[in-house]
């Protein structure tokens, strides 16, 4: 089995150096993937700066309205296609142009410059999705003033064992850590089907009682109370990561048809061919800049 190497055709020194064949070229993929994955991080900062998001790493963030979602969605979008579509736009206007630019075959070239600019895309995910693991990674390294997993509590329910265990007054020395990772796990269960069941309400109500010293009526009170909240707050945060994911998968996928558009536009740009009908407007500046430069041609 023979493998044929791509050929290179060079021409005069002032031509461009021709690559025929179906060879990616990695410098303008890697440089487009970098330019897409620094303009989303500074353009996700921008969003965290100002308040867009579904989530929160404060346990007691509750404000998940339905406009917060929808904006946040859309705002998910337009990051994907300005970041994507920038990245691809380099990737196709550095990449060395095709000797069939000249040998009228522009659709094939318009196809290999979108392979660049999907290439591009698909780098940028990884690099994003790599960096964001690495960042997850650092936060949660354990250290020696972590608390243990076992006596962990659940983050999305902390305002709820906050007020199922508080009382007037308590212990100075009182360690209610464990008390409370038991009783975030029982109410964890308040999402299922069969919600709370009757054994873990009446140890909850044992647990609320021993601990804050509220009489067994006001005791059941409270911890009726929490647990629909704690449904309640459950429920947000699953509704809430169901949009973010929807919203995270919309945009990935149209930043792969952005990628796709803006290598197309930049392999157009780096031949000097002129862009389609629905792609002219964008390119209005450019035009007018290049008549305001040549000399106007003398009527006769």
């Amino acid at each position: 089995m023979t493998i044929e190497a791509p050929t290179i055709v060079e021409g005069p020194e002032d031509s461009p150096i021709s690559v025929d064949g179906w060879v990616l070229q990695w410098t303008p993929i890697v440089a487009g993937a970098l330019f897409a994955t620094a303009l989303s991080s500074i353009l996700v900062t921008f969003a965290a700066a100002v308040g867009l998001g579904v989530s929160s790493a404060s346990p007691s963030w509750r404000d998940a309205s339905v406009a917060l979602w929808l904006l946040s969605g859309l705002y998910l979008i337009l990051l994907a296609l300005v970041s994507f579509g920038c990245g691809g736009y380099i990737a196709g206007r550095a990449r060395l142009p095709y000797e069939m630019a000249e040998t009228g075959e522009p659709e094939e070239v318009e196809k290999r410059d979108g392979l660049h600019g999907l290439s591009s895309w698909a780098l940028a995910i990884v690099l994003g999705a790599a960096l964001a693991a690495l960042i997850g990674t650092s936060a949660s390294k354990p250290t020696a003033l972590a608390t243990p997993a076992g006596v962990t509590e659940p983050s999305v329910l902390s305002y709820e064992l906050d007020q199922l265990f508080r009382a007037p007054r308590r212990a100075a020395n009182g360690d209610l850590a464990p008390q409370r990772a038991e009783a975030g796990r029982i109410l964890m269960t308040s999402s299922g089907h069969d919600g709370v069941s009757s054994d873990d309400r009446a140890y909850l109500i044992q647990m609320v009682t021993a601990t804050t010293g509220l009489s067994g009526t006001d005791a059941e009170h409270r911890v009726d109370n929490v647990i629909a909240d704690a449904h309640k707050a459950i429920s947000r945060t699953r509704a809430a990561t169901i949009i973010l994911a929807f919203s995270v998968a919309t945009a990935l996928l149209l930043g792969a048809v952005a990628a796709w558009t803006g290598a197309a536009a930049g392999g157009r740009h780096r031949d000097g061919m002129p862009l389609p009908g629905w792609m002219s407007h964008a390119n209005r500046f450019h035009t007018r800049r290049t008549l305001w430069r040549e000399p106007a041609t003398p009527k006769v």
